[in-house]
């Protein structure tokens, strides 16, 4: 499970879009970027079981951003 999540727009205004993003998982921090097409781009270490990890980046963001 992911725990301390946080995101915020990747430019100023959030005039386009694109978001930052960071997490905990397994006591490790990880950050990314998420683009608007679903793409993540990891600006850090890749997490563990990353396509697990992938799928509930996806479904807080489809619930935060896109709600």
């Amino acid at each position: 499970m992911l725990q301390h999540f946080s995101y915020k727009p990747i430019y100023a205004g959030g005039s386009l879009p694109g978001w930052t993003f960071s997490f905990f998982y397994k006591q490790e921090r990880f950050t990314g970027d998420y683009q608007p097409d679903g793409t993540i781009i990891w600006t850090g270490e890749t997490p563990p079981e990353e396509e697990n990890v992938k799928k509930m980046i996806h479904e807080l963001m489809t619930f935060h951003v896109y709600e």
